[in-house]
């Protein structure tokens, strides 16, 4: 299932990106799509089918699209900052020009949303099923 107009926004909001010209909404979208998570009865959005071998997973008809985006504003605040990580700090006729800072505050931003983010769980699958 699709992220939804008001999730792109927002996440646009999130990492200080108003505009298309960094990240389309297809690529938004689809960072918002890599962090789905149990909605609020439960259901995990997707289900392991054991009719194939090995077993495959498919989309739960039951989950209602739901997304960490904290997680989300996560990965591109660090995609952000690894830009900008090759930045420096140059010392000229008495001004220091600091460009690395860019990267630690990107960073710590990034560090804040993913204290924010869900916590994540493992589902360990056997097979005999």
């Amino acid at each position: 299932m699709a992220a939804s107009a008001e999730q792109i926004a927002r996440l646009r909001r999130m990492v200080a990106e108003p505009t298309t010209a960094v990240y389309s909404d297809s690529a938004i979208m689809a960072e918002i799509e890599r962090y789905a998570v149990n909605d609020a009865f439960g259901n995990p959005p997707t289900v392991p089918d054991y009719s194939t071998e090995p077993y495959s997973l498919s989309e739960n008809p039951n989950w209602l699209p739901t997304y960490d985006l904290n997680a989300a504003a996560a990965a591109i605040w660090e995609e952000k900052a690894a830009a900008v990580a090759c930045d420096y700090e140059v010392t000229a006729d008495g001004a220091t020009l600091s460009r690395d800072q860019v990267y630690e505050q990107y960073m710590k931003i990034a560090q804040r949303y993913r204290s924010k983010s869900c916590p994540g769980t493992l589902e360990l699958l056997s097979k005999t099923r």
